[in-house]
């Protein structure tokens, strides 16, 4: 398995996202993420991303299971989990990037995954009236307490991250990325190059619809968070199963899984850009990292950019109520 490096740590090229280990895509079982976790180790993919908000700890208490059943998957998985989503008094979802939350969230993901400290932490969503050198130096603090190795944020602007690496190294941003969400390219992809961190790719196969099976047109109305994404709604849907169709043909074409061809192209992006694309399938999970063994070539991702050109996608990648939080930089 290639590498790629978080914070001078070697991990792998690609992550599993593990917001699938709680249903967020559908049902699943905590022995259904052992299998994909079982997958990771056969196939070298060491680097797991989870949350604190992902089922309400759901998927970091599958991962601290399988951790505990296997103790020396430990030494080989490299952990990231985030905090700073939360409600307030009135059941609203709010963010809090106050030290006290922080510590107290990251505590409590220490403990659902039996670990004295995670690889790397994020904060999940911005505090927009809290500076953002202060909420680095709380993620200084807690590295020097010991809790965390590295830190990172998720969803910044370009500008947030060149602010928070002033006052200290920033390991990785998280951003969604992929042939369907290219905004990070616009400025993103170029300032975590700058500063040495860590582009986390999430939703790197665009939802589903840059695979070849992408959730279909009754399947998506029983998801809460497809129900009212733009890009799964009519007439946004049947727009973007039409485009991506020849996305699927060209893949056909060159003899590979759709879901590899994306992932490949993304890692074609930088060296510094690390997917982490979630699955509830093992066949599907082999698919993507089938992408890590694909070198392509000038050729092939200019015939990529053809049948998907920048702008291709109908509909926003986020509803109104879904781009609370984000920060919005072009």
């Amino acid at each position: 398995m290639a590498t790629r490096q978080i914070a001078g740590q070697q991990v792998s090229a690609m992550g599993i996202g593990a917001m699938s280990f709680a249903e967020f895509y559908g049902p699943t079982t905590e022995e259904n993420s052992w299998a994909i976790l079982d997958a990771a180790l056969e196939l070298g993919i060491s680097h797991i991303d989870t949350s604190n908000v992902y089922g309400m700890g759901r998927s970091e208490n599958a991962i601290g299971a399988y951790l505990k059943r296997n103790p020396a998957a430990r030494d080989i998985f490299h952990i990231a989990t985030k905090a700073a989503i939360s409600r307030d008094a009135e059941g609203h979802r709010c963010f809090d990037n106050s030290r006290e939350h922080l510590e107290s969230e990251l505590d409590q993901s220490l403990a659902r995954m039996g670990l004295e400290a995670v690889d790397l932490f994020y904060v999940h969503r911005r505090e927009g009236t809290r500076p953002i050198e202060e909420v680095t130096e709380t993620l200084v603090a807690l590295q020097a307490k010991g809790k965390i190795k590295a830190f990172g944020f998720s969803e910044i602007a370009p500008s947030s991250l060149r602010r928070a690496a002033a006052v200290a190294p920033v390991a990785a941003v998280q951003s969604e990325y992929s042939l369907s969400t290219r905004m990070p390219e616009l400025g993103l992809v170029q300032e975590c190059a700058r500063q040495g961190a860590a582009l986390v790719a999430f939703s790197p196969l665009g939802r589903s619809l840059l695979t070849d099976a992408p959730i279909g047109a009754a399947e998506r109305k029983t998801l809460g968070f497809m129900k009212t994404n733009p890009r799964f709604t009519s007439p946004n849907y049947e727009a973007n199963i039409a485009a991506t169709d020849r996305f699927r043909a060209l893949a056909a074409e060159m003899g590979e899984p759709a879901a590899a061809l994306a992932i490949a192209w993304l890692l074609a992006q930088g060296d510094h850009v690390i997917p982490i694309p979630g699955t509830r399938s093992v066949a599907h999970f082999r698919e993507s990292v089938r992408g890590t063994e694909l070198g392509l070539s000038a050729e092939d991702l200019a015939r990529i950019e053809t049948v998907l050109p920048v702008g291709w996608a109908h509909g926003d990648r986020y509803s109104v109520d879904q781009s609370v939080g984000p920060e919005r930089y072009c």
